[in-house]
């Protein structure tokens, strides 16, 4: 039985943008998400063929692996219990906190959460930073919470640009990538919730799982996996 829907390849969705994770470099796909699956199919005897997910809410994402548009998810992609109970995911690869950024500019003494009192916070919907959000919106430390589809974060970083909201929170690698080409926004807080980053895949597709969960710790051995770690998260640690 193949392991993929197209023998002699696998089909990986992203939802771009979400670097260092997934982004298009000179036109064609990279970062580290893009670069490992490269070095999974490469032990594995395959072709990596990206697509772009475009939906709305990224949780959606999930859907094509039911409906068998392609082989795996990734674009650092949390583990969670309702993601788990739609797909099989990987062992965990990657372990990050959320980040949470702001215009220093209309708000230079942010360096707490309970600093953001008062502020909005704007979410790409189907991302697990709406649940520090919910959180912070719940204990009455944030005024409210602004949606916005997952391709419309920067959008997201315009509007805290213009001080149409207040803060955004995104998992911290991706959102301090977002910021750096921005003057006046700055991850101001990191907020501790130890996110475990899978690869996912149809439920039905053990074999598949088994397979890449192999090739991980052959990665992990050969040093492979190091030296992408260190190129597209050079503060994370080996």
């Amino acid at each position: 039985m193949a392991l993929t829907l197209t023998p002699g390849t696998l089909i990986v969705a992203s939802a771009y943008p979400d670097p260092p994770f997934d982004l298009i470099e000179n036109g064609s796909a990279g970062g580290f998400d893009i670069e490992l699956m490269r070095a999974i199919c490469a032990q594995l005897g395959l072709a990596l063929q990206p697509v772009r997910y475009s939906g709305g809410d990224f949780n959606g994402i999930f859907d094509g692996l039911a409906k068998g548009s392609y082989d795996a998810v990734i674009s650092g992609t949390t583990i969670t219990p309702e993601r788990s109970a739609v797909a099989l995911f990987s062992q965990p690869y990657l372990e990050f906190n959320q980040g949470v950024a702001v215009n220093r500019r209309s708000t230079p003494k942010v360096a707490s959460l309970s600093d953001l009192r008062g502020l909005t916070a704007g979410i790409q919907s189907g991302n697990t930073s709406d649940l520090v959000a919910k959180r912070l919106f719940a204990d009455g430390v944030i005024a409210n919470i602004q949606y916005y589809p997952y391709h419309g974060i920067a959008t997201a970083l315009d509007d805290l640009e213009a001080g149409r909201i207040g803060l955004v929170i995104k998992l911290h690698p991706v959102i301090s990538w977002l910021v750096k080409d921005r003057p006046a926004l700055a991850v101001a807080i990191e907020v501790p919730t130890h996110e475990k980053l899978g690869i996912a895949f149809a439920k039905q597709n053990e074999a598949l799982c088994e397979a890449v969960n192999g090739v991980l710790a052959t990665l992990h051995e050969d040093g492979e996996f190091a030296r992408l770690e260190a190129r597209w998260f050079p503060r994370a640690g080996g």
